[in-house]
């Protein structure tokens, strides 16, 4: 069995909001941000959706523009 984060089940704080937010800009895989902010990958999902954190990539291009 996998041990669970160290904020398993507490409310998210402010500052944890900040920090998502700026690794979401930062386009950190959601994986990476679950063990930063000590949360499971689903939890950041989850509270992103819910904050209207976007976590699609934003500097990649939609389509391979080489001719």
């Amino acid at each position: 069995m996998t041990k669970t984060p160290k904020n398993h089940g507490k409310p998210w704080t402010p500052p944890e909001n900040a920090q998502l937010r700026q690794l979401a800009r930062e386009n950190t895989p959601t994986r990476v941000m679950g063990l930063k902010l000590g949360r499971t990958e689903a939890s950041v999902r989850s509270h992103a959706h819910e904050a209207n954190v976007s976590l699609k990539p934003t500097n990649q291009s939609p389509y391979n523009r080489r001719k």
